[in-house]
C-alpha cells in the first residue's frame, strides 16, 4: 500500500483523512517499501484542506472540503474518512471528479440499504460506511482517480451545540500527518445574545504559530481562522515534517440575565434558549448505586471507588446522601440518608475504599432499594422542601440476579419512582445493555453515559458528576400562547442545572403579531421563581443583517434538529402502539431537512466505470445502542468497507480505537500473541520494543495446541483448512478454520468456525450465527460478537481474546472465509501455560548480532541467541490485522524459519493434537 494521509478533527470533533491505495497484492511477510511499482509515496497530494464552521444560535454548519491531485502516472484510490461528532447529523455530501459532480442523496433507510445490497450482489460495491468512538462517528468513502487528475470531496453536517460547564466548545483536532498545500480552518460565530467570552486553545501551538491564530470579537460576532503556509508547517526548513499537531479548542459563552432568556423568531421559526445567571444552587438529595459484581473487578472498581472519594469530598452540608453497592447482594452503608457532614463524609469514604468486587448483578433490587430510602426520606419530612432528589447508578453488565428482565425492571422503576425524582444512569465499558439504561433514565426525567473502559474513567465519573452537582430550579415550565405558536418543542424540564441550558423551539401561528408573550414557571431555593416577558417578531426580523455568519434558515432547521432528536428519545421509552407513528413522523423530517438519523441513510452514487458499473456508498447514523452491539470493548471504532482489487479479494475493514480503552501513547498494553493468516505467528514484545515472528505448514486439517494453562484449565486448538482448489505447482496455503477453547476449572467450551460460535457454559448452550449481532453473558464469561467481524471473549479474573473472522468475497474461486486469533490480556495465566504460542506468554529473551545483507536487500539475515540456540533469521514484517482486517498492519519482527524451530520447544509435530476440545 501507498498513501499520504492528511487528519484533522473538528468541530465537537471532525476528522479529514485522504490517502491513495495502488492495486496489489499483500505477501504474508514482506518489508513496507519505499517505493511500488517504481513510483514514492508522495503520488497523492493534498492540495488543500478547510474547514469553515458557522455558528448561528448555537446551531453549527460546518463543511469540510479536501482537494487531492493524483501526480501518478496510473489510476488510483483514493480515500477521503471524515469523523464527525455523534450529535451531529450528516446532510451533503459531494465528489467533484474532473468537473462532474456526485451528490449524495437521502433516503429511508430500508430503501438505501435495498439499493445498497443490488450493488453488492453484483460484487461491485465500494463502500458502506459506519462507524463510532467515544466522542465521534466516522465517514468514509473511496474513489478511482485517474492519472494527473483531481478529486474534491465536500462534507456537510449540523448540530446544536451543547453547553457544558457554563461553556460550548468547538473542538478541532489538527493531525494532518504531513504538508498541505493550503490548510485553513474558519469559524464564525454569530450570537444576538452577546458574546461574553471566547477563548482559544491548542496543543501544539509554538511561539512561531501562535500570530497565525486569528481572533476577532465584537459585541455579537466572532471571527476565529488558523491559516499556515507550508513553511509554517514545516518542524524545520529542510524538512517535511509538520508542526500542525494536536487539539485546537474554540470555547465561548454568552451573556445571560434574570429574564426570560433568549428568544429569536426568524421566517415564522422560533428558539427560546433559557439559562438564568446568577441563581442559588438547591440542595440535592443523592443515592449512589454502585455495581460491585465480579465483572467489576481490576480497575473499573478501583477506578470508581476513586471516582466516589473525591465526588464524597464536593458535596455541599446541606446536602443528603446515600450509597447502595450491589451484586446479587444489596447491602448500605446506612439504611437511611445521611446530612453530608465533614465526619459523615469522612466515614463514607472509608465505606467505600471497602467495595470490592463479588458475584452477578441484581439492578432492580438496587435501584428499587434507593427510590425507597429517597422516598421514606421525603415522607419523614427529613430532606429540605426545596431540594432535588436523584439515583445514579453505575453498572457494567445486565441484571443476572433478582428480577432480570429488563422491560420489568423499566416499569418497577418508573411505578416506583412515580415522577418524584430523577434516574441518572452510567454504563461502564461496552458489556452494558445500554438501551436499557438509556430508556430507564429518559422514563425518570434522567439521562444515560457510557464510561469508557480507559484510563481517565476516573475523570469521566467524576466531570458527569459535576454535570449534576449544582441544580438550579425544579419544575421548570416554558409557556407559550397556544394560538400564537404550534409544533412546540419538550417545554417541561424536571430541573435546571448550574453551567448548562434548556432549549425550546416552535413555529409562530401569526408572523405578522407584533409580539409574543413568554412565561417561565419553576421551583427555586427559597419561593417560586416566575418570570415573563414579550418576544418580537418585527426585532428579530432585522437582527440578523449580515449573511457571511447566517446560512438559510437555521432557526427553522434547528427546529427540525431538536425535534427529530426528541421524537427518537420519544420513540424509545413510549408504549408499543404509538411507536409507529412517532417514527413515521421523525422520518418524515429527516427526509424533508435531508438529515441523516438513525432513520435515513446517504446513498452516493459513485463513477462508472468498466470494473465498478453500479459503484455506491451509504452513510448511515448509529443510535448508541447499534454502537454496543456493533463493537466489542476493544474494538470500537472501525469503519466497514468493501474493495474490490484487481488481484485481491474483498475482505472486511476495521480500525482499533486504543485511545478509548485507555492505550493512549502505546502501540498495545503487553505482550500480544497472535495467530492469523496462513496461518503466522507474531509475538510482541513491548519491554524489548521488537516482534518475533514465525509460520507453520502441515496439511489441511491438522489440529494444534497453541494454548495450554494446566492449573486454570484454559485450552485454545485451532484447526487449520485449505484452498478452495488447488493451483497444479503451487505452494499449498492453510488457514485457521476452528478454534476450540476450553476452561475446565469454569466448565466452559466455545467452538468457533467460520460460520457459528457455540457456547457450552455449566450444561447450557447457545449457538450463534456470525451475521448475527449477539452477546452473551454467563457466570464466568462475556461473549461479543460483532457481526461478520469479531468475537472478544472475556474470562473473569483470566484471559481476554479476540477471534477475527477474515470474510471472502463468496465467489472466489480459490480463497474462502478463515480465523485469526489474538490475545489481548493474560496476565492472569500461570507460569505453566504452554502450546505453540502459550509458551511465549511470559515472553522471551533473545539475543541479535551478525547482521548482514540477506537474499532480499530489504531483508538483512541476522543470527539469534534464544533458548540456547543459534539460528539464521532474517528481518521482515508479519501481517496483525487487529487494526485492518483488510489489508492487515505491518508488523516489524524477526523471522525464524523452518516452521519456528530453535524458537518452539520440541518441534512442531509435538503440538499437533487428535480433536478440537483435546486438552492434552
Amino acid at each position: 500500500m501507498s498513501g499520504v494521509w492528511i487528519r484533522l478533527l473538528l468541530s465537537a470533533s471532525a476528522c479529514v483523512c485522504v490517502s491513495a491505495q495502488q492495486r496489489g497484492t499483500p505477501s504474508p511477510l514482506h518489508p513496507l517499501p519505499h517505493h511500488q511499482h517504481g513510483q514514492t509515496e508522495k503520488q497523492i497530494e493534498v492540495h488543500s484542506v478547510k474547514i469553515d464552521c458557522k455558528v448561528a444560535s448555537r446551531f453549527a454548519h460546518t463543511v469540510m472540503t479536501s482537494t487531492a491531485l493524483n501526480k501518478a502516472n496510473v489510476s488510483q484510490e483514493v480515500f477521503f474518512e471524515v469523523e464527525l461528532p455523534k450529535t451531529a447529523f450528516i446532510t451533503n455530501f459531494s465528489m467533484e471528479i474532473d468537473g462532474q459532480i456526485f451528490t449524495g442523496e437521502v433516503k429511508e433507510k430500508e430503501k438505501a440499504k435495498k439499493q445498497y445490497e443490488t450493488a453488492v450482489s453484483s460484487g461491485q460495491t465500494a463502500g458502506l460506511v459506519k462507524a463510532s468512538g467515544r466522542k465521534m462517528e466516522k465517514f468514509s468513502v473511496s474513489v478511482n482517480i485517474a492519472a494527473h487528475s483531481n478529486v474534491t470531496f465536500a462534507l456537510t453536517y449540523e448540530e446544536l451545540l451543547q453547553r457544558r460547564f457554563g461553556k460550548y466548545e468547538i473542538m478541532i483536532r489538527v493531525k494532518p500527518k504531513q504538508l498541505v498545500q493550503q490548510f485553513q480552518i474558519v469559524a464564525d460565530i454569530y450570537e444576538p445574545q452577546s458574546i461574553d467570552f471566547l477563548d482559544i486553545n491548542a496543543t501544539f501551538i509554538t511561539n512561531e504559530l501562535l500570530p497565525l491564530v486569528e481572533k476577532t470579537v465584537t459585541d455579537k460576532t466572532a471571527h476565529v481562522s488558523f491559516s499556515p503556509t507550508l513553511d509554517q508547517q514545516r518542524k524545520c526548513p529542510d524538512c517535511d515534517g509538520t508542526l500542525i499537531d494536536g487539539d485546537f479548542f474554540i470555547t465561548y459563552d454568552v451573556k445571560r440575565d434574570q429574564g426570560i432568556g433568549d428568544i429569536q423568531i426568524v421566517n415564522g421559526y422560533f428558539v427560546h434558549f433559557f439559562a438564568p445567571a446568577d441563581l442559588p444552587r438547591l440542595p440535592k438529595n443523592v443515592v449512589f448505586v454502585i455495581d460491585r459484581s465480579g465483572s467489576m473487578h481490576g480497575n473499573k472498581i478501583k477506578q470508581t471507588k476513586e471516582a466516589l472519594v473525591t465526588i464524597l469530598d464536593d458535596l455541599s452540608e446541606e446536602d443528603h446522601f446515600g450509597l447502595v453497592t450491589f451484586d446479587d447482594k444489596i447491602e448500605f452503608w446506612r439504611p437511611s440518608l445521611s446530612k453530608a457532614t465533614p465526619h459523615n463524609v469522612k466515614e463514607a469514604k472509608q465505606f467505600v475504599r471497602s467495595i470490592t468486587a463479588r458475584q452477578m448483578t441484581d439492578i432492580n433490587g438496587a435501584v428499587m432499594h434507593a427510590v425507597d430510602m429517597l422516598t421514606t426520606a421525603k415522607e419523614n419530612n427529613s430532606l429540605p422542601a426545596s431540594s432535588a432528589s436523584m439515583i445514579i447508578l453505575l453498572t457494567d453488565g445486565e441484571p443476572t440476579a433478582g428480577e432480570d428482565h429488563l422491560p420489568t425492571i423499566q416499569e418497577n422503576v418508573r411505578k416506583a419512582i412515580d415522577g418524584q425524582m430523577s434516574l441518572f444512569c452510567l454504563g461502564f465499558g461496552y458489556d452494558v445493555d445500554y438501551p436499557f439504561l438509556d430508556v430507564m433514565a429518559k422514563q425518570n426525567d434522567g439521562l444515560a453515559r457510557r464510561i469508557y473502559e480507559a484510563s481517565d474513567a476516573t475523570l469521566q465519573l467524576q466531570d458527569f458528576y459535576e454535570e449534576v452537582a449544582s441544580p438550579l430550579l425544579l419544575e421548570v415550565h416554558l409557556h407559550y400562547p397556544g394560538n400564537a405558536v404550534n409544533s412546540l418543542t419538550n417545554s417541561y424540564f424536571r430541573q435546571l442545572f448550574n453551567g448548562s441550558e434548556v432549549v425550546v423551539a416552535g413555529q409562530v401561528n401569526d408572523f405578522k403579531a407584533d409580539n409574543i408573550l413568554i412565561e417561565v414557571f419553576a421551583q427555586g431555593l427559597e419561593e417560586e421563581f416566575v418570570v415573563n416577558g414579550l418576544a418580537s417578531t418585527e426585532e428579530w426580523a432585522v437582527m440578523f443583517p449580515d449573511e457571511e455568519y447566517i446560512f438559510g434558515d437555521f432557526t427553522e432547521r434547528l427546529w427540525a434538529y431538536l425535534t427529530i432528536q426528541q421524537l427518537l428519545d420519544k420513540r424509545d421509552k413510549c408504549a408499543c402502539e404509538e411507536s409507529e407513528n412517532i417514527t413515521s413522523e421523525a422520518l418524515e423530517l429527516s427526509l424533508k431537512y435531508n438529515f441523516v438519523t438513525p432513520l435515513t441513510s446517504m446513498v452516493v452514487t459513485k463513477p462508472q466505470t468498466e470494473e465498478n458499473p453500479e459503484d455506491a456508498v451509504i452513510a448511515d447514523k448509529l443510535t448508541e445502542g447499534q454502537r454496543e452491539s456493533m463493537h466489542s470493548q476493544d474494538f470500537m471504532d472501525y469503519a466497514v468497507g468493501y474493495s474490490l482489487l484487481s488481484s485481491s479479494y474483498p475482505v472486511l475493514d476495521m480500525d482499533f480505537d486504543a485511545d478509548a480503552i485507555g492505550l493512549q501513547g502505546q502501540a498495545y498494553p503487553a505482550l500480544i500473541l497472535a495467530a492469523d493468516g496462513d496461518p503466522h505467528f507474531i509475538i510482541e514484545l513491548p519491554d524489548q520494543d521488537d516482534a518475533l515472528c514465525f509460520n507453520i505448514n502441515d496439511k489441511p486439517g491438522t489440529i494444534f495446541n497453541l494454548v495450554t494453562d494446566p492449573l486454570t484449565g484454559f485450552v485454545v486448538n485451532g484447526q487449520t483448512i485449505g484452498d478452495k482448489k488447488m493451483i497444479s505447482g503451487s505452494t499449498t496455503h492453510t488457514y485457521f478454520g476452528h478454534f476450540g477453547i476450553i476452561h475446565e476449572e469454569f466448565g466452559i467450551r466455545v467452538m468457533v468456525t467460520t460460520r457459528e460460535i457455540t457456547v457450552s457454559e455449566q450444561g447450557k448452550q447457545k449457538t450463534i450465527l456470525w451475521s448475527e449481532m449477539s452477546s452473551v453473558k454467563g457466570v464466568n464469561m462475556d461473549l461479543q460478537v460483532t457481526k461478520d467481524r469479531s468475537l472478544t471473549v472475556s474470562l473473569r479474573n483470566s484471559v481476554k481474546f479476540v477471534i477475527i473472522l477474515h470474510k471472502v468475497w463468496k465467489e472466489h474461486p480459490y480463497h474462502q472465509d478463515y480465523l485469526g486469533f489474538y490475545t489481548l490480556d493474560s496476565h492472569l495465566l500461570s507460569q505453566r501455560v504452554h502450546g505453540v504460542i502459550g509458551q511465549f506468554f511470559h515472553g522471551v529473551n533473545f539475543e541479535v548480532s551478525n547482521l548482514v545483507e540477506g537474499q532480499d536487500p530489504d531483508k538483512p539475515d541476522a543470527i539469534m541467541f534464544v533458548k540456547g540456540h543459534t539460528l539464521k533469521v532474517t528481518r521482515g514484517w508479519q501481517r496483525d490485522f487487529r487494526k485492518n482486517v483488510k489489508n492487515g498492519e505491518n508488523v516489524s519482527c524477526w523471522f525464524i524459519h523452518n516452521n519456528g524451530t530453535g524458537l518452539i520447544d520440541g518441534v512442531l509435530t509435538d503440538y499437533i493434537v487428535s480433536d478440537i476440545f483435546s486438552t492434552v
